[in-house]
């Protein structure tokens, strides 16, 4: 998987997960905590997760064929959508079931594990905590200077890091609740706020997924360059003597690091079609060497005509008839 792709921070967050969600479940079968079983089932969900994530990045690694000419790359796209139906389905719904459930028929933690909970949920908490520094040391790598996390999250066209921070960020606070919870059950001796941090964890998973939902229908449907690469590819393309006139410009991510770009420009009339084609040529490279995602792109000549000028007459481009 690309450096875009998060390949460290997915293997941090699944071996992150995994071992969370072995020691969740324990907490809850000894317990009996309300707010155990939703954190392990959501550990179990984000481990899925990134399993999926991994096997988008290697499906989008085939090579293009006639099926598909533009290749396999928006695969990542698909499966970073799935991850977000898991997170509400698997994770946000089950754990406001496992809430209202708590709360309508109330059981109370056992009085030889108490301590268990809590001991688990602080573990767990500074092991998301590193999981989601690796996340966000990944994310800095591709991230723009003074580029907020929110609009990373917007505008990133890679889902991997973006799922991710979401992720991360959302089981740390989903800890935090739980512990609160647990605590205060704790405490107070009853088990309705180890119920309430439960229906917490759900209804912030629930956001969560529906930030991601949106977020990867947008890019499946089909987004195209950031407002910087646009401006980029227009410099880029009018910068050399050899067009008069950037007539007509369209983008699109064919998937991760995968921009096409198609194009028409304005040339001289008087060049010959050798000329044209280095022309051409020539703006390819420069377009390649200033937004290294443009994999694919295509041109056509033509000649501009400003729309301000003077309407040729019909004969010059229509043959009158014979009679």
């Amino acid at each position: 998987m690309s450096a875009h792709g998060g390949g460290k921070a997915i293997l941090a967050a699944f071996l992150a997960n995994m071992g969370i969600a072995l020691a969740k479940l324990i907490g809850w079968l000894l317990s009996g905590s309300a707010s155990m079983l939703a954190e392990a089932v959501h550990s179990i969900a984000d481990s899925s997760n990134q399993v999926l994530l991994f096997i988008g990045g290697k499906r989008a690694g085939r090579h293009a064929d006639r099926a598909h000419p533009f290749g396999y790359g928006r695969e990542r796209y698909v499966y970073a959508f799935v991850v977000g139906i898991i997170l509400f389905s698997v994770g946000g719904l089950f754990s406001v079931y496992e809430g209202v459930e708590k709360l309508t028929h109330p059981h109370e933690l056992s009085a030889d594990w108490w301590w268990l909970p809590i001991v688990i949920l602080v573990v767990a908490i500074v092991l998301e905590f590193f999981s989601l520094r690796t996340a966000i040391n990944e994310a800095n790598q591709v991230r723009v200077k003074g580029q907020s996390w929110w609009q990373f999250i917007r505008r990133s066209r890679s889902p991997e890091l973006p799922v991710l921070l979401l992720e991360d960020t959302a089981a740390l606070i989903g800890l935090v609740l739980a512990l609160a919870g647990v605590s205060a059950s704790v405490i107070t001796g009853d088990p309705v706020f180890d119920a309430i941090g439960t229906l917490a964890i759900g209804v912030l998973l629930i956001l969560v997924a529906i930030v991601v939902g949106i977020e990867m229908k947008s890019l499946l449907v089909g987004e195209g360059a950031t407002a910087d690469q646009l401006d980029t590819i227009i410099h880029a393309i009018e910068s050399g003597d050899d067009v008069e006139k950037l007539i007509h410009l369209k983008t699109l991510y064919l998937g991760p690091e995968e921009l096409l770009i198609a194009a028409k420009i304005g040339l001289p009339t008087d060049k010959l079609l050798g000329d044209v084609a280095r022309d051409i040529d020539e703006i390819e490279g420069r377009i390649r060497a200033a937004v290294p995602d443009a994999r694919v792109i295509y041109l056509e000549p033509d000649v501009y005509r400003r729309s301000d000028a003077d309407k040729p007459p019909t004969e010059a481009f229509v043959f009158p008839s014979s009679d």
